[in-house]
């Protein structure tokens, strides 16, 4: 899954070239409007569960957590035509736009900044920089990014974990609109429950200690969500009278 898939001009923050930068709260979810699906921290499971089916996506490293949000290519059915998100909790992933954490070339974690971002400007906002050092409201972002950046990595082990244990089955399945139309969902990878009850204790054991199996459960439950996308889509309206939807993110 690209990590910067909304974003369009990213950049590395500066405190010369940026000096004089100010930045003021998105008002509008527009930029993740066609976006059907986002990664998922696996510390987001809980609150994600109760809202949004969670699958996991082909990562470089693994399987990577995701939450889907539509399925057709390029739309959110939680994002409305105002651009307010239909929700109540929103993906880490969204909410740290238009900051992005990167690498730099020793492999230290870098603040980024989406350049083409609404949300920033010279006139009207909070400034990022004071007196060439971060303002209280970079220093925010900052400390968000690098949580974020640290559950990544740990979210990471989690996609590795659920591999090396064979845990996980492609799901297609066949969903039908209310007016009649079918979708398939393709590329959806799930945790097998029939693998998931043959593992043996000691394995048991540990996923128990470590948290493992709630974050399972937490997603087992949430593909209940996906006759909820369905309907969503039905509310939406669909322009033809059938086809594919990818659930690959």
């Amino acid at each position: 899954m690209s990590e910067m898939m909304f974003y369009e001009r990213v950049v590395a923050l500066n405190d010369q070239t940026h000096a004089g930068l100010k930045v003021r709260p998105a008002t509008s979810f527009a930029y993740a409007a066609k976006t059907n699906s986002v990664p998922l921290l696996a510390s987001e499971f809980f609150e994600a569960a109760r809202e949004y089916p969670i699958v996991f996506a082909r990562g470089d490293t693994g399987p990577v957590p995701a939450v889907l949000l539509g399925l057709r290519e390029s739309e959110n059915l939680y994002v409305d035509n105002a651009g307010k998100w239909d929700a109540r909790y929103v993906p880490a992933f969204v909410r740290r736009y238009p900051f992005v954490p990167g690498k730099g070339a020793q492999g230290e974690l870098l603040v980024c900044i989406d350049e083409a971002s609404q949300c920033f400007d010279t006139e009207q906002g909070e400034a990022l920089f004071a007196n060439g050092k971060p303002s209280a409201q970079l220093a925010h972002a900052m400390k968000f990014l690098t949580e974020f950046h640290q559950a990544a990595a740990s979210t990471e082990l989690l996609g590795r974990r659920v591999q090396e244990l064979g845990l996980l089955r492609q799901a297609d399945s066949l969903a039908q609109l209310n007016d009649g139309s079918q979708f398939r969902l393709n590329g959806l990878n799930v945790v097998d429950e029939a693998k998931l009850r043959d593992l043996g204790r000691d394995t048991v054991q540990e996923l128990f200690a470590n948290g493992t199996l709630a974050v399972i459960y937490a997603h087992l439950m949430s593909l209940g969500n996906l006759g909820a996308l369905v309907d969503r889509l039905s509310r939406r309206g669909v322009s033809n009278t059938g086809g594919k939807a990818s659930g690959k993110p």
